[in-house]
């Protein structure tokens, strides 16, 4: 018997506007993503990639298509049942952090587990051994607006794993970070991946922070047209064959946005 894969995304169709007038954001893309995989997504502006993000994430609606996580299809749930999944399912990190500066650290981390209703005991293991991992314990009594940049795209991605949930979704996350930062963030995501077994998939423009991921689909038009795996590329190598797509495809602006 053929083995499901935990995130499969079949024929997704996203169109805007009406009648005649119909723009295709997403035209018949189909991929999928296995548990454990860190996948990058990577094209010039509007070619669809945070659509795709937007939908995956149950933010945005599909015209066409399905999207299936470890075989339960999306596509056809009502709003209240894609905000359960969404606060069961997924884990968020964003270019801005989207941390809440009225709360600590620590608060901020443990919403997701509060929104749950998970007990008191159980929230303070997640949080001692996820704070730990990412190197944060010593700023869990402080406020968002007393830490660096890095210390907060930490914190986010504690909050975004802290339900072990079934997909990190990564929007740019390095966009507002230095590339001192980014590099940690970058690094901590990998470490999310490899070490507590997080399967994320990121939307990226920047070459170096697809360099992070195991696997890339390149989209243009709103079509996946390329697609690369590291094997066992070293990094040198894994840059050059991302940058020799780009240019195939026509990514200009790869440094730009």
């Amino acid at each position: 018997m053929k083995e499901h894969h935990y995130i499969e995304v079949k024929n997704l169709v996203k169109n805007y506007g009406t009648g005649n007038i119909k723009v295709n954001a997403i035209d018949d893309v189909s991929f999928y993503v296995d548990k454990g995989g860190f996948i990058g997504i990577m094209g010039a502006s509007g070619s669809g990639k945070t659509t795709i993000l937007n939908i995956l994430s149950t933010i945005d609606t599909m015209s066409d298509g399905q999207v299936f996580y470890d075989k339960v299809d999306i596509s056809k749930m009502n709003e209240n049942e894609l905000s359960d999944f969404r606060q069961e399912n997924l884990g968020f990190v964003f270019q801005d952090y989207n941390l809440l500066d009225t709360l600590t650290i620590e608060e901020n981390i443990l919403l997701p587990m509060a929104l749950k209703g998970e007990k008191k005991e159980e929230i303070e293991n997640r949080i001692k051994n996820i704070s730990e991992t990412l190197h944060i314990e010593d700023i869990l009594n402080k406020f968002p607006y007393e830490v660096s940049g890095g210390q907060k795209q930490r914190a986010a991605c504690a909050r975004a794993l802290v339900n072990h949930p079934k997909l990190i979704l990564a929007d740019e996350p390095t966009g507002a970070l230095d590339s001192k930062s980014s590099t940690m963030l970058l690094r901590t995501l990998q470490l999310m991946n490899k070490e507590l077994g997080a399967t994320i998939l990121m939307v990226t423009h920047d070459v170096f922070s697809a360099c992070y991921c195991e696997r890339i689909l390149f989209l243009s038009d709103g079509k996946i047209c390329a697609e690369l795996d590291r094997k066992n590329r070293n990094k040198r190598d894994y840059l050059n064959c991302i940058l020799d797509i780009q240019s195939k495809i026509g990514g200009e602006d790869i440094y730009a946005e």
